[in-house]
């Protein structure tokens, strides 16, 4: 098959739903229970994709967002509990996923942890987790899935990366490394599949408005004894020029674009969603 003729193009129209130009496809996005990565196999699920959430929380609020995204959207939906600072694991939710839908066409490394410190007191086995789950955890899913795209000559690989992938912040040392290194990452990727129809790209978020990020607003607001509009306005004022959050449901969007044919020469892209954070 040549790299122009990819199975959306050879099955032709007939193949897709309109509205769902994902059909028949499947995708992993890691760190999809809930905020960014929900938002993210949602999108994908709408669009027609096949999903398998990763991620931590309770059980029964996984499973109903499982059953939800596969009766809304008409699709396979699984779940996958790996833990993906470890390398085993990370194969193992591939190896089950491949078994159960197929095949993995679109991979979404959305996973992530922060923490903040001062370096001089940044305590080294958090620097290690941050690096293991923000870096470490992308290339070990990519590593893992390329073969199988390169058989199919196809593939998707978006990888959630920051605008702390772009520039820097204080006493974040562990996830701005790890940022800029996914950003470093996604390019070599970009390279190595030029010339096959697998393309790969980083979305750089800026503040989403996830549910963790109104738990820091309502801290915000406590602790300086301000109301929760006035904490949610210092907050994008820090580093958000627009003043306005983005929305997990933009990043999706933005994921489904980079999986679509008019993104198939998109490649190696960093591509800020921040209100205008790093263009200042």
């Amino acid at each position: 098959m040549a790299r122009n003729d990819t199975p959306e193009s050879v099955a032709g129209k007939s193949s897709q739903t309109v509205g769902r130009p994902l059909a028949g496809r499947s995708a992993i996005v890691t760190g999809s229970t809930s905020g960014i990565g929900l938002g993210i196999a949602q999108s994908l699920a709408r669009a027609g994709c096949n999903v398998v959430l990763n991620g931590f929380g309770e059980a029964e609020a996984i499973e109903r967002e499982r059953a939800k995204i596969a009766g809304d959207f008409d699709v396979k939906a699984m779940f996958n509990p790996a833990d993906l600072s470890n390398p085993v694991a990370i194969l193992e939710m591939i190896e089950a996923a491949t078994k159960e839908l197929g095949q993995v066409d679109v991979l979404v490394n959305n996973a992530g942890i922060q923490y903040t410190s001062p370096i001089e007191a940044f305590p080294p086995e958090r620097w290690d987790a941050v690096i293991a789950i923000n870096l470490s955890s992308n290339f070990h899913a990519i590593r893992a899935v390329i073969p199988q795209m390169r058989e199919r000559n196809w593939g998707r690989i978006v990888n959630i990366a920051s605008a702390h992938g772009l520039v820097a912040s204080v006493e974040k040392a562990a996830y701005v490394a790890a940022k800029h290194g996914v950003i470093g990452l996604t390019k070599v990727v970009a390279l190595e599949t030029a010339t096959t129809p697998i393309t790969c790209n980083a979305i750089c978020p800026g503040w989403v408005l996830t549910p963790l990020v109104e738990r820091q607003i309502a801290e915000r607001a406590a602790r300086e004894n301000i109301s929760i509009d006035q904490a949610r306005l210092d907050l994008l004022a820090d580093k958000q020029p627009s003043g306005h959050f983005a929305t997990p449901e933009q990043i999706g969007a933005m994921t489904v674009f980079l999986c679509s044919e008019a993104a198939a020469e998109i490649r190696g892209a960093a591509l800020p969603v921040d209100g205008g954070w790093t263009a200042q």
